[in-house]
């Protein structure tokens, strides 16, 4: 994937952090080897309903997830996770595409879907403010380009200060859905 330069986008990614992080590592190349990537990866709840929510799409983004992937995915995630054993206690497994408003959580989602809006929560304040929402112009550096909404103003947000984002269901991002975009 390139950027608006022509350049190729660095495989910068957050799609999970601290415990998350280290579960991530451990499927990763599993998923991967069944031709999955991993999205976004999260442990939910407190000790006594602990969940781990693993989100997937295929390597090949041509290609629909479907129940049968999922449950793929879910077999093979607990058979490793059976082994290694990184979460103590009991949790529940879940496994899911990331559907039509994902999260935004590879700097290559930006550039992936350069045109549709989406909603940036950064980590620390730029000009006085955490939380943008606007149109995807792409990627530019490690930078993401957006168009303000309802503002004549564009900003770069650096990947590496965002703290999550994600799509924004619109007509248009639903008409890309439907198309196979």
């Amino acid at each position: 994937m390139s950027d608006s330069s022509g350049g190729s986008i660095p495989l910068l990614a957050k799609t999970s952090d601290g415990k998350a992080a280290q579960i991530e590592q451990i499927i990763a190349p599993t998923l991967a080897s069944m031709g999955f990537d991993i999205v976004r990866v999260m442990i939910t709840g407190g000790e006594e309903r602990k969940t781990l929510q693993v989100m997937a799409e295929h390597s090949d983004l041509k290609e629909i997830m479907t129940v049968d992937n999922c449950s793929d995915i879910s077999r093979a995630i607990e058979a490793i996770l059976e082994v290694e054993d990184p979460i103590s206690g009991a949790f529940r497994l879940e496994v899911s595409s990331p559907g039509i408003d994902r999260p935004l959580t590879r700097l290559a989602d930006f550039a992936r879907f350069a045109g549709f809006d989406a909603r940036i929560e950064m980590a620390m304040n730029i000009e006085g403010r955490r939380r943008f929402k606007g149109k995807l112009l792409g990627v530019e550096d490690e930078a993401i380009h957006l168009d303000l909404e309802d503002e004549e103003a564009e900003i770069y947000l650096r990947f590496q200060d965002m703290s999550r984002a994600k799509l924004i269901l619109t007509d248009d991002l639903i008409a890309a859905a439907q198309a196979g975009g």
